[in-house]
């Protein structure tokens, strides 16, 4: 079974949008895991619009799933990870600005910042998860690194699907099946619903784990936390 990791960035927003501390990111992390979830993901960002540094660490004691923390590799971000410790990192180049996260890594330009990073987390225990795009030679790239495993953005799959072509998922079954073939794990995320999450699941080989966030938690709106929860869970099975 493909693992879901819930990222509960939502919920941070809708509770910044008010003050206080309703709705409550640690009692969200609490249900989801009772409801199933596999795994916990947060994307704090410098601007801690969402996510703020210090629910990382009122979060660290409640998740007894796997940990996921996102982020762009900034010195304040890569000290609160190794601080923290989570079961996983998964590094996305995010500029400061971004609404959200919009492109992978540039796995060749960046190699060796992102060696240096690697390392480090990888030195500390902590599995290591590079976010990119759907190209090969980007794959190819992420290994050169010693990243565990890559994480496919697959925003242009949704896309894709969602206007009726399914063709979309195919180079994604393509670099799934060259990162497995590299040795890495197989994560993907992004504008993943109810909706795609199957066929792209169907499709889509090796698949060790998915992190949804913004449409679950949509969905939730309108059906309730346990029951989407219930059905993303299906769907990965």
């Amino acid at each position: 079974m493909t693992r879901l990791s819930v990222n509960i960035n939502k919920i941070a927003t809708l509770r910044n949008s008010r003050g206080g501390n309703v709705p409550s990111v640690e009692q969200a992390a609490i249900k989801v895991q009772e409801f199933g979830a596999q795994g916990i993901t947060i994307h704090p960002r410098p601007d801690e619009r969402h996510i703020r540094y210090a629910d990382v660490y009122a979060l660290k004691p409640l998740v007894h799933t796997e940990f996921n923390i996102e982020g762009n590799p900034i010195p304040k971000f890569i000290d609160m990870v190794l601080e923290v410790k989570p079961e996983q990192v998964t590094l996305v180049p995010d500029s400061v600005n971004a609404l959200t996260s919009d492109a992978g890594w540039d796995t060749l330009k960046n190699k060796d910042f992102l060696v240096e990073v690697i390392q480090e987390f990888k030195n500390a225990g902590i599995r290591t998860a590079i976010f990119v795009d759907p190209n090969i030679e980007m794959v190819e790239g992420a290994a050169a690194t010693g990243v565990d495993r890559i994480e496919l953005y697959t925003e242009a799959f949704a896309v894709g699907y969602a206007q009726g072509d399914k063709k979309a998922v195919e180079p994604y079954i393509a670099c799934a099946k060259a990162g497995h073939e590299l040795g890495l794990g197989i994560n993907a995320g992004h504008d993943l619903s109810l909706d795609n999450l199957g066929f792209f699941k169907k499709n889509v080989p090796h698949l060790l784990e998915v992190s949804i966030g913004h449409a679950l938690i949509s969905e939730s709106l309108y059906l309730g936390l346990e029951t989407v929860v219930a059905g993303y869970l299906k769907l990965l099975k």
